[in-house]
């Protein structure tokens, strides 16, 4: 399967995701152990540490893990956490707490990023930013994991499906197919 054209520094409101193959972006509690591993195409990550201008995230995630900084750190750019209570966040260098609505979030992060990208890592922002027609891109990497249970990219119970187009060559509404085997375990010590 090929992967999809490099991602560009163009002023969008990008939804960024590494996602188990059954949808879920974090384990229980914003768990990230699933990801310990798991590798991705050489070049990857630097490729969105260039093209992202300011991260806007919540206040789930920050408070499941305060301080931490995309990518493994090497991103240094402003971060902003949306939240109703900015008052008893944990503070953090580079780290803003926005008490207003989505779309202002959006405006304020754009900004920042200063032409390049706002790269959105909250699920929950994420759905309201798409009611909102405030997304740009969806752009997910499917890690070779099934975790059954955990924090799903997109829920909305007795929503209307929302349709997607595939970006890149061919046909932009036909299905991606991905195969997958699953690793033998070792027989349990008897």
């Amino acid at each position: 399967m090929s992967d999809t054209e490099p991602q560009t520094a163009a002023g969008k409101v990008l939804w960024h995701f590494t996602m188990s193959l059954d949808g879920f972006v974090a384990g229980p509690d914003h768990e990230m152990d699933w990801m310990t591993g798991i590798s991705a195409r050489p070049g990857l990550v630097g490729e969105y540490v260039a093209t992202t201008g300011a991260v806007l995230g919540g206040r789930d995630g920050w408070d499941a893990a305060p301080g931490s900084r995309p990518y493994g750190g090497s991103w240094k750019g402003p971060v902003f956490i949306l939240t109703h209570h900015p008052e008893d966040a944990e503070p953090a260098e580079g780290v803003t707490f926005l008490d207003c609505d989505p779309a202002d979030a959006v405006r304020i992060g754009l900004e920042a990023a200063a032409g390049r990208n706002l790269e959105v890592f909250s699920p929950t922002i994420g759905r309201q930013l798409l009611a909102l027609n405030l997304i740009d891109e969806i752009d997910l990497h499917i890690a070779p994991v099934l975790l059954g249970d955990g924090i799903r990219l997109y829920d909305n119970p007795g929503g209307a499906p929302i349709r997607l187009h595939r970006l890149g060559g061919g046909d932009p509404t036909s299905v991606v197919n991905v195969r997958y085997r699953p690793v033998a375990k070792a027989p349990a010590a008897g």
